[in-house]
């Protein structure tokens, strides 16, 4: 499942949580024999009484006897839709998703004259999808030998986690229809670290630099450092981020890009605030305090050095931009104006630690990842639950076949460059409208 880590568990601050022993504050409570399901559930309910940020809404006389997933689940309040546990001693406890098993995901879309297609929107690089051929554009149009429907396709995308075999029929989208279609097999897999992608586009010598960012792992200053030095080097004027699937991932690394955008900010300007429960009370860090929290960064004066100095950014959303991509955006707005384009993003606005047992030997092997914190911008902002708006709403999949990210001719992009370079649209204006039906990511996400 190391995958699965790379895209779930670095979406929390990285800290780690030393738990001693399961001292009660509760003298009534039951006591159960060490190492039974029902002692495992006690240390996961104090530990949530610790830590979580809805604890006061925990119920009081919980069932002890439940299976310990099924145990953490009752304890969780209606509106969380992002804490999980797992066991780390067993895999199938661990939430699956066919990015993180096969390296790609798409999206089901209903077509004007009210047909289905299924497109798929994203391949990760060095992963069993792209050794496979799969490209960004393809169409699907059966999987293991089923069609996909609008009824069958979540029960469908559900039912491939649980195999390590993925038999597509794909094919090109050309002029309203699927051609050259193939089979091809996909098996389960990892999918190596995602580089970042830049480019720089030049109209009358106007400069206009593109990053995509896939996710944000601890360690990524010296790459973000390059990329940034590149575009200063080269005299960007205009920043373009494209966040569209990005989950989120460390903190301290998304503060690292925000350090190398705005002008007069300094180290010791605030970059977040953290408001936890009673126990955690309010956390505020400047940036080279969160920078910091990985202690392999590069320094915020360092980082600084190669900002753009910018006075606005563009950044690229959809519903699959999450938690630390979300906190680049909010965070940068009290020192830039954020000009985003695409869909809403996913609305997580909260983070977290891992809570585990560090007693060595270790008797507990369950892991939990529930919210702990709320997030708030220098000003205080936060409070998107239900996702940051664009200002400019953009439908990636108005013009099929989908273009590879980073071509300027892809929807998202261009949008942004016509707007850079104040040019009339020059991309072809889509014949059909396109209605998302569903996308492959979205039970994994929102689990």
């Amino acid at each position: 499942m190391k995958n699965f880590f790379k895209i779930h568990i670095t979406t929390f601050i990285l800290l780690s949580v030393t738990i001693l022993s399961c001292n009660r504050a509760d003298d009534e409570a039951p006591v159960f024999p060490e190492g039974s399901i029902e002692s495992v559930n006690v240390w996961v309910q104090d530990s949530m009484k610790r830590y979580y940020y809805w604890a006061d809404q925990m119920p009081v006389k919980p069932n002890y006897h439940l299976p310990v997933k099924d145990f953490f689940k009752s304890l969780l309040a209606p509106q969380d839709r992002f804490s999980f546990i797992v066991n780390t001693t067993d895999s199938s406890t661990y939430p699956r998703s066919v990015r993180n098993m096969y390296g790609f995901d798409y999206a089901v879309l209903q077509l004007a004259n009210g047909e289905i297609a299924t497109v798929i929107k994203l391949v990760l690089k060095n992963s069993p999808a792209s050794n496979a051929g799969l490209e960004r554009g393809m169409m699907i149009k059966k999987i293991n030998g089923q069609t996909i429907t609008p009824l069958n396709a979540e029960q469908l995308t559900l039912s491939i986690t649980n195999k390590t075999i993925l038999e597509l029929t794909v094919g090109n989208w050309e002029n309203g229809s699927i051609i050259n279609d193939k089979n091809v097999t996909v098996y389960y897999g990892y999918s190596l670290e995602q580089p970042l992608m830049s480019k720089i586009f030049d109209q009358n010598g106007k400069k206009t630099g593109y990053l995509y960012i896939y996710d944000f792992p601890d360690g990524m200053t010296p790459i973000l450092n390059q990329k940034f030095a590149q575009f200063k080097a080269e005299g960007v004027q205009e920043l373009i981020l494209d966040l569209r699937y990005n989950y989120g991932g460390s903190v301290s690394s998304a503060a690292a890009l925000c350090s190398l955008m705005p002008s007069g900010i300094t180290a010791n300007s605030q970059f977040i605030t953290y408001k936890g429960n009673k126990n955690g009370g309010e956390v505020k860090r400047t940036f080279s305090q969160q920078i910091a929290y990985d202690p392999n960064a590069l320094d915020f004066n360092t980082l600084h050095n190669n900002s753009l100095n910018l006075n606005k950014v563009y950044i690229l959303t959809s519903s699959s931009t999450a938690s630390a991509s979300e906190i680049v955006i909010n965070n940068l707005k009290p020192y830039l104006q954020v000009i985003q384009v695409g869909d809403v993003t996913l609305g997580k606005d909260m983070a977290g630690f891992v809570v585990e047992d560090k007693r060595k030997p270790k008797k507990i092997s369950w892991q939990m990842h529930p919210v702990i914190y709320k997030v708030f911008n220098a000003n205080g902002e936060g409070g998107y639950n239900n996702g940051i708006t664009p200002q400019i709403m953009v439908d990636e999949y108005d013009n099929l076949p989908l273009r590879p990210l980073g071509d300027s001719d892809e929807v998202l992009l261009s949008s942004v460059l016509n707007k850079i370079y104040s040019k009339s649209a020059n991309k072809e204006t889509s014949q059909t409208k396109m209605k998302v039906l569903f996308q492959s990511d979205s039970p994994f996400i929102q689990f």
